[in-house]
């Protein structure tokens, strides 16, 4: 029995991932991205009580309509302040990859966020500065503080306390002198200078933050993600650090406009590529395992079926790595063109007013079809694609499933009679 050709593991393809796998888990890159994922919690708890609030049956939101305005009350307590706990998660996870006590650099990062988000009019909080549109200033902000923090511990212009002192004491005595900096700089920014970090930042990221949420953009994005993981690199974490904070942005002014009953006005939010895009896995490969499960390659039948279970909650590591997927030609185009064909469809669909758009954070790990009912805030419609999208992921994989199947089976073939079937795809041999 031969093994799926695969391309051969260059120094050059080696050096490559690892340079790529080395930045996306670089301190900066790598603490943004927990610090994006930490707050996902929020978007699901808000989204779930947003679905409370206005559920998808007419005759029930009228039912609880009186009791709205009290169930919506969680809802801004998440999705409201949503840029404040970003600022505080990035700073957490930093604060902790540079050394720094994880308290004080969340603190430093807390009150510098808060004070860019006075007006300097009236030196009260802006509360949509708190919400989606304050994301990307939160997370610069955290980074500014804890980068400052670090740096002023290496150089040693911080206070230090005597040993006997308490270990918390000497940590706040520390932050001292970071935090008179870090307040001492973002003051002359945003109140003597004048300049308003977060709608210098959405100026500068609008090509980026208008890019993703069209068609050309996401089609793109799509490409890249699961030709790094065809390569062996994580696609997701990789990009995570520049898109999951729009996507995430994306998802919070959904939630707002849909829990305010206006039209939800992005289609690639948080949840879109994660539900819609990776139907059972990264280039839906929860089909390409339906087709396997009674394959005549025993190794292809035994990683489809072990790999099955894990794939209902969006876990293909086992199929993408046990056949594999990963540096296999003939099973890494299929597995990036149903990522575009998904991508293409669904954002289409999404366009059209025909399926929902994301208004409702949930795990990603949460199961396609159940997953495509609750992103979309209960669309029936989206449930109906989920189903509908594994059948077209099969179609795009079949041909390649059976090729890959007559190549394992091709000496096994040959010294059988000629009317041995050499296909798993037949009626005679589901069992």
């Amino acid at each position: 029995m031969t093994a799926p050709a695969t391309f051969p593991a260059s120094s050059t393809l080696r050096r490559f991932a690892e340079r790529v796998t080395a930045l996306a888990d670089a301190p900066i890159p790598a603490a943004i991205r927990a610090g994006v994922v930490a707050v996902v919690p929020l978007t699901i708890v808000g989204g779930l009580f947003m679905l409370i609030a206005h559920p998808p049956l007419p005759a029930l939101e009228r039912a609880i309509a009186p009791w709205a305005p009290l169930l919506e009350i969680p809802v801004t307590a998440t999705f409201g302040l949503l840029a404040l706990f970003v600022a505080l998660a990035v700073a957490h996870d930093l604060g902790g990859r540079r050394g720094q006590d994880r308290l004080s650099s969340v603190v430093l990062a807390g009150v510098s966020f808060l004070l860019v988000s006075l007006d300097p009019a009236t030196a009260a909080l802006r509360m949509e500065a708190l919400g989606s549109a304050g994301i990307l200033t939160a997370i610069l902000v955290a980074v500014i503080a804890v980068e400052v923090q670090a740096f002023m511990a290496r150089k040693g212009t911080v206070i230090r306390m005597p040993g006997e002192v308490p270990q918390i004491v000497a940590e706040s005595f520390a932050a001292l002198v970071p935090l008179a900096v870090l307040l001492t700089g973002f003051w002359l920014v945003r109140f003597v200078l004048g300049f308003d970090l977060t709608d210098g930042l959405r100026r500068l990221f609008q090509p980026l933050v208008f890019a993703l949420d069209t068609l050309p953009g996401i089609v793109v994005y799509a490409f890249l993600v699961t030709a790094l993981w065809s390569f062996g690199v994580n696609g997701d974490n990789a990009l995570d650090t520049v898109v999951a904070p729009v996507f995430l942005q994306y998802l919070a002014t959904n939630a707002e406009a849909w829990d305010a009953g206006l039209p939800a006005p992005h289609t690639t939010a948080l949840g879109f590529f994660t539900t819609f895009v990776n139907v059972g896995g990264t280039g839906a490969t929860i089909s390409l395992a339906l087709l396997l499960l009674n394959s005549l390659d025993p190794v292809a039948r035994k990683v489809s079926r072990l790999s099955l279970p894990a794939q209902l909650f969006q876990i293909n590591e086992p199929l993408f790595f046990g056949l594999p997927i990963v540096l296999n030609p003939l099973l890494m185009v299929p597995y990036v063109l149903n990522a575009v064909l998904l991508t293409t469809t669904s954002w289409l669909l999404m366009e059209w007013g025909l399926v929902g758009r994301p208004v409702v954070g949930i795990p990603w790990t949460t199961p396609p079809v159940i997953g495509h009912w609750l992103v979309t805030g209960g669309d029936w419609r989206a449930a109906v694609w989920g189903v509908l999208s594994i059948v077209l992921s099969m179609a795009v994989w079949w041909p390649f499933a059976r090729a890959y199947e007559r190549r394992r089976l091709a000496p096994v073939s040959a010294s059988a009679s000629p009317s041995t079937p050499t296909s798993a795809f037949t009626p005679e041999h589901l069992r």
